[in-house]
């Protein structure tokens, strides 16, 4: 732990109420860091018009500034710099941080960092989002769309040039920043980490489920690389003694209404049950209840929801794509399928749901196992360390060699 209490402030382009993993690692950073004794700060973009305003939630202080929707996404709500940075810099030099630790370079975090180095303050960055993840987004042809992604890189390593070490949740997406955005600063992985006793059954306790049903879950944003299409599709594929499997899809999103219609074209709808937004309780059942967990996604830099899937003790089947694969040791704790294939996914989720409920069992337990690296004490302490110097990053590099 840091050798005295810290003044943090977090800039999060994306924060709860938002539904995704960044928003989510923010939040849980914060709450960990106070409960750690540090006086914790959280700049992110108002959920609604208005100047911007500061509050207090459970300890932490959010300063929420000014806002507008973004016609392309449900929720999401972007700052401009020109018109959050006096206001930014005027927090800043009224709560006088220790440190800055921004979680994007796009907006907020490319404005913390600009005004971090103006007065020299420490600045440490944590990239959650590749360029290639907001191409779904942008109303492009695919050329456009990969001048953007090539700017965006370029953008990237401008803006967290002025961090002291920048982390990436997995080795792969920090090796990515070195090959394809060419970064010369500190890189290194720092997994988002997770409290998989939260996840776990507490003595005595038991799920409620149907049990003449085998349950397929998935919790995440619907968004087009989620792929939950394709998910959708292998349920209609499994075998015809699979025909009782059912899938729950947890999470809201902008592609919800033709995830329907798949299913319905798919002739599967009686099977998918679509949840909506849920609680953090509501998640922990999902995953209790689940047979079987699947991320189809292709853009996980982590992937949060997996890592929590595989602490409630559930075998796994995963898009074999970017940081996907070192969450999974085939046949042990489940399996890989082939990006956009449906029907090796139904393959690969009919090797789990025909074992007999033990051996689903033991390989939900080796999932279990594979999460101890990712506790989050691990991630807090590291944290904590680079907020005061660099030597975490020094001992990871010397580990290295």
């Amino acid at each position: 732990m840091a050798t005295q209490p810290l003044t943090i402030l977090i800039g999060a382009d994306t924060y709860p109420p938002d539904i995704n993993g960044a928003a989510q690692f923010s939040h849980r950073l914060a709450r960990a860091m106070k409960d750690r004794g540090h006086t914790v700060h959280v700049m992110a973009s108002r959920q609604e018009a208005g100047t911007t305003t500061s509050f207090d939630v459970d300890g932490l202080t959010e300063h929420r500034v000014r806002s507008h929707k973004v016609v392309t996404h449900s929720y999401m709500r972007l700052s401009f710099p020109w018109e959050i940075y006096k206001d930014a810099e005027h927090i800043v030099q009224r709560i006088k941080p220790d440190v800055i630790h921004v979680q994007c370079h796009y907006i907020i975090g490319r404005v913390l960092a600009r005004i971090g180095k103006k007065y020299g303050i420490r600045v440490i960055a944590t990239n959650h989002v590749m360029p290639a993840n907001i191409n779904p987004f942008l109303p492009f042809p695919q050329w456009g769309k990969d001048l953007v992604e090539k700017a965006s890189w370029s953008d990237m390593r401008r803006v967290l040039s002025q961090a002291a070490v920048v982390t990436n949740p997995t080795q792969i997406g920090a090796d990515a920043m070195r090959a394809s955005g060419k970064f010369k600063r500190l890189v290194m992985p720092v997994s988002n980490g997770i409290q998989s006793e939260n996840y776990e059954l507490a003595p005595g306790e038991t799920v409620e489920k149907d049990p003449r049903e085998l349950l397929i879950f998935f919790a995440g944003r619907l968004a087009v690389e989620k792929n939950v299409d394709v998910l959708i599709e292998a349920l209609a594929l499994l075998p015809e003694s699979l025909n009782h499997t059912v899938l729950e899809v947890a999470g809201s999103g902008e592609i919800l209404e033709s995830l329907q219609v798949k299913a319905h074209e798919c002739g599967v709808e009686h099977r998918v049950r679509f949840l909506g937004y849920v609680t953090d309780e509501q998640l922990r059942d999902g995953y209790l209840r689940a047979d079987v967990f699947c991320q189809p996604g292709t853009a996980e830099l982590q992937s949060l929801v997996t890592l929590e899937a595989m602490s409630a003790s559930k075998p796994v089947v995963l898009a074999n794509a970017l940081a996907l694969p070192h969450l999974v040791e085939e046949g042990q704790n489940g399996y890989l399928f082939e990006p956009g294939n449906p029907q090796d996914l139904a393959e690969k989720l009919a090797a789990v749901l025909l074992l007999s409920e033990e051996n689903r069992t033991k390989m939900g337990q080796h999932s279990h196992r594979m999460i101890e690296k990712h506790a989050a004490e691990k991630t807090w302490q590291t944290f904590e360390s680079l907020y005061v110097s660099n030597q975490a990053y020094h001992d990871f590099v010397a580990g290295r060699r």
